[in-house]
């Protein structure tokens, strides 16, 4: 028979086996991909998120900008990990659940290649030109495409981003041929649209100062309303297009984390996304706390993938 010693040994180990925090982790710094350039919304976003939930956990969370490839080098690093300990974590944007089903030959699938931790927020989408543009209104502007096939272009942060996926479903809808134009990153898609090689700029809010210091003319937002801070700009579903865009976004790391150690870094980045510091820099780019765990995360990924599958295969998109 076990003596009272044993007994309350056992039961003390089995209640302190899942917390990971106990035996160390993290005992060195966390590398947190940020898949675009600096200066954007999404690096102000995680850099801000990042600053915060460093004192969470004890070590520094490093963000690394590996920007191309339409927002998915996070993707691409991580699922080449054999398997996660919890030191390499990355954003995922909607690029990284679409690219596999755009591709013959893809080279990750989100349902097994990922660890999912914590989703955070989504973004502010819309169209901008430039002040000096003869088009003062959405319509002007669409009407104008549509009476010129391939002579408007916009940018975007990449072939089969949100963006470029969104402005696609618009020309559809309308009848309108664009001619579209990938860039890496918000500063080199602005820097076209200032220097008139592109005609409009699809992008998140990395446009906003420019339209707040009156070189850009904001046109139209994707949202369900209206922006807080452009509140005389109409959403697409106000001109006539039933659209609502946000490519709601969050974190995840190699597969095989242990579960105790996804809940440390799940704890830590969620007391860091609801911080004050960290909504402040939310509340600068219109974008919304869009919280979910591990498990919520995981399961609005799988209806990601159904809904994104059926756009694809509706406007027949391919990468290869």
């Amino acid at each position: 028979m076990m003596n009272r010693r044993t007994l309350l040994g056992a039961a003390g180990a089995l209640l302190a086996a899942p917390a990971v925090a106990q035996s160390g982790f993290p005992t060195r710094s966390i590398r947190l991909i940020v898949p675009w350039p600096p200066g954007g919304s999404t690096d102000g976003q995680l850099r801000a998120l990042a600053e915060v939930a460093t004192r969470h956990l004890g070590q520094p969370v490093i963000i690394e900008n590996r920007g191309g490839a339409a927002g998915t080098m996070a993707a691409q690093m991580m699922a080449a990990e054999q398997r996660g300990d919890g030191y390499l974590v990355g954003q995922l944007p909607v690029t990284a659940f679409r690219y596999p089903m755009m591709s013959s030959r893809p080279t990750w699938d989100p349902m097994r290649d990922f660890t999912y931790i914590i989703h955070l927020t989504g973004y502010l989408f819309g169209v901008v030109v430039k002040a000096d543009s003869p088009w003062q209104t959405w319509q002007q502007f669409l009407d104008y495409a549509k009476a010129n096939p391939g002579k408007v272009a916009y940018g975007s942060p990449g072939i089969g981003s949100t963006l470029h996926i969104t402005m696609e479903r618009i020309g559809a809808e309308r009848g309108i041929e664009f001619l579209h134009v990938p860039f890496r990153g918000g500063a080199d898609n602005a820097q076209s649209l200032l220097s008139g090689q592109t005609q409009a700029m699809a992008d998140s809010t990395s446009w906003a100062p420019l339209v707040d210091g009156g070189q850009f003319r904001l046109l139209v937002t994707w949202g369900a309303e209206r922006a807080k801070r452009y509140p005389n700009v109409p959403t697409l579903r106000e001109t006539g297009i039933d659209i609502v865009s946000a490519s709601p976004y969050g974190l995840a790391g190699p597969k095989g984390i242990d579960p105790g150690i996804v809940r440390v870094l799940h704890d830590a980045f969620k007391a860091a996304l609801h911080d004050p510091a960290h909504l402040a820099v939310l509340e600068r780019f219109d974008m919304p706390v869009v919280y979910m765990n591990s498990d919520d995360y995981r399961s609005a990924v799988q209806r990601t993938i159904e809904e994104e599958g059926a756009v694809i295969r509706r406007l027949n998109l391919r990468l290869n």
